[in-house]
């Protein structure tokens, strides 16, 4: 709960100092210089690893920096490193190519970010992505597509690169671009997630897309009927009042799950609806850095309020639903990778309700979890503190 402040100084010195440390309390990122690949490197070797785990766990490949990957239909990857390199590497991961190379701005919690086949990728060859650039004003999230040659062993490349959407406003700050997609089952519209950019109030403003879960056309554009341009919102959003969306995904009922970073505690999953305020940052059941109480979710606030939390931090990052056959007993949970915490964590879903379940010590921050085509469970290392960011894959023991 809230510190009782001294004095305005002092208050003003521990905000100062709080922000700071932002980083280290939840587990958000900084600025991290990454080095430069050559177009096609092989990986190491893949080698198991012990532990007192549910899951055999083998390393696959190293990455600088990676932050999101998804798979082909032939079992390779794509995997987005900061930096802004896009890699094409192999289902064993011994060979990648870099695909792309995207002019993002990479500085604090910045870079290429998130990847996403079309629902039409064998046939249209687009892939999805976004990243975060600098223009008149400031910086925002940006969202893009291209489409990926394959005709050519070896001379893969992603063409076609166009940009499809911009936050607004555009504005200074390195912090909380969010920019996770989900498609929604049926392929025809596109889910994105705009963070507050460490800005609060813009969350709650009708007049800009900080701070929102959108929905799209597969061209970019504001999907019809979205439920609060009515009350003068932007045409594209569909639920506000969010704050870090690391992850967002949709479960075989076709309801959508999206977990954010809270402040100080108060980490989230939500089931976003359509047309909902989320509440931040009038409510959060964390705190302020500098120790400041923010009014905790309750009932009959007007908020929509999360169904699982997490005080202390998890510090969420990325976001599936287990859908596989290797993990019978999993199936239908939402699977979340922990930075701060250096977890994989479960969340029991049941319908529309959640709950905790495994927190799975890794030794190291995870950026991303993804399930392979043959149900084993993929996550990537952030390797933000300087190491090489590894590419794990889970299976059953035995």
């Amino acid at each position: 709960m809230a510190r009782e402040r001294t004095s305005v100084v002092l208050h003003r010195i521990a905000f100062v100092a709080a922000l700071s440390v932002a980083s280290a309390c939840s587990g958000e990122d900084t600025a991290t210089p990454a080095p430069t690949p050559s177009a096609s490197t092989p990986a190491p070797t893949p080698s198991a690893t012990s532990g007192a785990l549910p899951f055999a766990t083998a390393a696959v490949a190293d990455f600088d920096q990676p932050w999101a990957m998804t798979f082909l239909p032939d079992g390779r990857m794509l995997v987005t490193e900061k930096r802004g390199d896009l890699l094409l590497v192999s289902a064993d991961g011994r060979t990648r190519r870099t695909v792309a190379t995207l002019p993002v701005d990479a500085a604090g919690q910045g870079g290429l970010m998130d990847v996403v086949l079309a629902p039409d990728f064998a046939t249209s060859g687009r892939v999805y992505f976004s990243y975060s650039a600098a223009g008149e004003g400031g910086k925002g999230v940006v969202l893009a597509r291209g489409r990926l040659d394959t005709s050519t062993a070896g001379g893969e490349r992603l063409q076609s690169i166009e940009a499809l959407w911009r936050a607004s406003p555009l504005v200074d700050g390195n912090g909380h671009y969010s920019g996770r997609i989900a498609f929604s089952p049926d392929g025809r519209y596109l889910f994105f997630t705009a963070g507050d950019r460490q800005k609060f109030t813009p969350a709650q403003d009708k007049g800009g897309t900080l701070g929102k879960v959108l929905r799209l056309t597969p061209d970019g554009q504001p999907a019809p009927g979205n439920p609060l341009a009515a009350q003068g919102f932007k045409p594209e959003v569909w639920s506000y009042g969010h704050r870090n969306l690391l992850g967002i995904a949709f479960d075989a009922q076709g309801n959508l799950w999206e977990q954010e970073m809270g402040p100080k505690g108060g980490d989230e999953v939500n089931l976003i609806l359509p047309g909902r305020n989320y509440g931040w940052p009038n409510v959060s059941n964390g705190s302020h850095y500098d120790g400041r109480d923010i009014p905790d979710h309750a009932a009959g606030d007007g908020y929509e309020a999360p169904k699982v939390w997490w005080n202390p931090a998890i510090s969420p990052a990325g976001l599936m639903i287990y859908s596989g056959n290797l993990f019978p007993q999993w199936k239908g949970d939402a699977f979340i990778g922990g930075l701060s915490s250096q977890s994989l964590v479960r969340v029991d879903v049941n319908g529309t309700s959640a709950t905790k379940g495994d927190q799975w010590s890794m030794g190291a921050r995870i950026r991303e979890v993804e399930q392979g085509p043959d149900g084993a469970i993929w996550v990537l290392e952030d390797g933000a503190d300087g190491s090489q960011g590894r590419l794990l894959k889970l299976t059953p023991r035995g």
